[in-house]
């Protein structure tokens, strides 16, 4: 069965091991303390106490994004149930949990989180609904990743941006999925298998339609810092971001220092997120000439077809590739 293991920040090593654990509290919470009274009265008459079973006694299963949620469903299948706390095209930054969200963990059987900075106003929410559910950190500590800097000093939390690393989520996924649900630990393992199988060929596919890319087109810009791990992995370089972090701005000093060093890298694209306004990729790409490619998904599945892990990853490499195969 999974580790317990203390919640952390920053860099993170690649010690070998499932991350399984029930979060502390963080200093940096704020969103969820604006709830007031209502978050407090609606904790205590959860209380906690919920069966973990949703629908037809299925696993009740909460997430924090529609990517992880879907990872779930992939592995899962008929014997779980599962909810994302932030909806599709939300921002997972940014989010602001609602006293329904209290409900939703204080009767979850497994809760569902990325770490690495990502999602840290779980922490606070499952203290507050008085969960005695697992929590299960799926980007922490992951044997064989290759951890990359992030904002200021913290590490990049994307790491499911590569497909490859996407399929270490999944071994998490079904061993929590079977600590939680024993009797249905074959049918787990069997969905892990066909949906890692399904990854694994993915993956090889990207890898191959990038590499066919000119290595001269491969020099591009993106919108936040949500690509290293995609870059890393299928040979893109990016040399800039237009925003540190979603909701933080870039001055008009480092907007021209932006457009000078793309003038100077020769980059052909800008990459944005189909949830986020693109007027900045766009003013950018009036200066500089680059594509703007502003319907990729990352923290966020789209809507059908690209409502799924999968379809979302195999979209992003449609439109990189057609963005830059003709430059």
């Amino acid at each position: 069965m999974p580790r317990i293991a203390r919640l952390r920040r920053g860099r993170t090593s690649s010690a070998a091991g499932p991350v399984v654990r029930r979060p502390r509290a963080v200093p940096s919470f704020v969103r969820l303390a604006a709830l007031g009274l209502a978050v407090a009265t609606l904790a205590a008459a959860c209380g906690g106490s919920g069966s973990g079973r949703g629908t037809g006694g299925r696993l009740d299963v909460v997430t924090t994004t529609t990517v992880f949620a879907d990872m779930v469903a992939q592995v899962g299948g008929d014997h779980v149930e599962v909810h994302s706390l932030v909806p599709k095209g939300g921002d997972v930054h940014t989010f602001d949990p609602r006293p329904s969200d209290v409900r939703r963990v204080s009767t979850a059987g497994l809760i569902v989180r990325n770490g690495l900075g990502l999602d840290d106003w779980l922490t606070r929410l499952v203290e507050d609904a008085g969960t005695n559910a697992t929590v299960l950190t799926l980007g922490e500590q992951l044997d064989g990743v290759q951890y990359l800097d992030g904002t200021g000093s913290t590490t990049n939390p994307h790491v499911w941006m590569n497909v490859a690393y996407g399929v270490k989520y999944v071994e998490r996924i079904e061993a929590a999925l079977a600590a939680a649900d024993p009797q249905d630990a074959s049918a787990f393992a069997s969905g892990a298998a066909a949906y890692t199988a399904a990854l694994t060929s993915l993956d090889q596919s990207i890898r191959a339609r990038l590499a066919a890319v000119p290595a001269q087109n491969r020099v591009v810009v993106s919108f936040h810092d949500a690509f290293p791990y995609f870059a890393a992995a299928y040979g893109l370089t990016i040399v800039g971001t237009i925003i540190a972090a979603p909701g933080q701005d870039p001055s008009a000093g480092q907007i021209a220092d932006l457009v000078a060093q793309i003038k100077a890298s020769g980059a052909k694209a800008v990459f944005a997120e189909a949830q986020f306004n693109d007027a900045l990729a766009q003013a950018i790409a009036g200066e500089t000439g680059v594509t703007v490619v502003n319907s990729l998904y990352d923290d966020t599945v789209g809507n059908p077809p690209q409502d799924t892990y999968a379809a979302m990853m195999q979209w992003n490499a449609d439109q990189v590739v057609a963005a830059l195969a003709g430059g």
